[in-house]
């Protein structure tokens, strides 16, 4: 399981990054419930960088506050790149931040299948510039290890958000 000094250093190196880059975030956390805004804002001064954290976690508020379209996640379901993407740039398109992250996933213990199965988590970077990133993973392991391993990759997703951009 990813380690809270992981999550640490992790989101110490993006708040670096976003404070050199002079970029601000915003984060929408179906799956990890906002453990990446809880990574951040556990370091003195994210304030400057973490303009907003959603944890839009029904389709209702998918679709209220990123502008995920219902037919989207009928055709794909809620735990889909399609939706990722769609919560990235709807959130994107509803901040003044120049970077969106979003994910969506299933943390279990229920709720997987066999086309979707638990540990699966979709992750989705959207930035000013148009540039739009998404990964599907299927992470390992309990509820908790999941949720862990998701924010460990978004702020990773992050980091290399940066290094694309250079």
């Amino acid at each position: 399981m990813t380690e809270p000094a992981e999550l640490e250093a992790r989101a110490r190196a993006v708040l670096a990054h976003c404070r050199e880059a002079q970029i601000r975030l915003a984060l929408a956390e179906a799956c990890t419930g906002g453990l990446i805004a809880a990574s951040l804002t556990a370091v003195p001064g994210s304030s400057a960088v973490l303009e907003r954290a959603l944890v839009p976690y029904s389709n209702e508020s998918k679709e209220d506050l990123l502008g995920v379209p219902n037919a989207l996640m009928r055709e794909h379901g809620a735990v889909s790149a399609e939706v990722a993407q769609a919560m990235a740039e709807g959130l994107l398109a509803r901040a003044p931040v120049e970077l969106a992250l979003a994910e969506t996933g299933i943390a279990g213990p229920g709720g997987g299948s066999a086309l979707k199965p638990v540990g699966l988590v979709f992750l989705a970077w959207a930035r000013r510039d148009g540039a739009v990133k998404v990964e599907r993973h299927v992470f390992p392991g309990d509820r908790t290890a999941v949720r862990h391993a998701a924010a460990a990759r978004g702020l990773a997703l992050l980091l290399e958000a940066f290094a694309e951009k250079s």
